[in-house]
């Protein structure tokens, strides 16, 4: 799946669309792509001369995977806002700078009605380099 489908599924759209490709997905797990550029908005102010990717869009970049998996798996849902509701377990393993490939992992752990439990796992050259637990809910 490239950008231009995942714009289909989920509403993000310039500089917040995280996702560059989805090149696998199963009923209860997606991996994503993100390829980190230098020319990311974010690199001129987080740590300019040692430019890393700030956590929270790791985690959001894995969200939005999660938000693409949840969509495609229950399409009926495809119209209805996605929200976080909770993070747990959140940790950071190593800085992801630009050039790097991230290559999220996500898996559905739970689903109750329109509430969603998934694990995210984020990995550079096989490298992990974030994880989560994340819940979100669809209103």
């Amino acid at each position: 799946m490239d950008v231009v489908e995942i714009k289909e599924i989920i509403p993000h759209r310039y500089p917040f669309l995280l996702v560059d490709r989805i090149v696998e997905y199963t009923s209860d797990g997606i991996v994503a792509l993100k390829n980190v550029s230098v020319n990311e908005p974010y690199f001129q102010g987080h740590f300019p001369n040692d430019p890393i990717m700030p956590g929270v869009l790791i985690v959001e970049a894995m969200a939005q995977a999660g938000g693409i998996l949840v969509f495609t798996v229950n399409p009926q849902l495809k119209d209805k806002p996605f929200y976080f509701a909770g993070l747990d377990k959140v940790r950071f393993r190593r800085p992801v700078r630009p050039g790097d490939q991230l290559v999220m992992k996500v898996k559905l752990l739970k689903q109750r009605g329109g509430f969603f439990k998934m694990l995210g796992e984020a990995f550079v050259d096989d490298v992990l380099v974030a994880e989560a637990e994340m819940m979100a809910n669809v209103l």
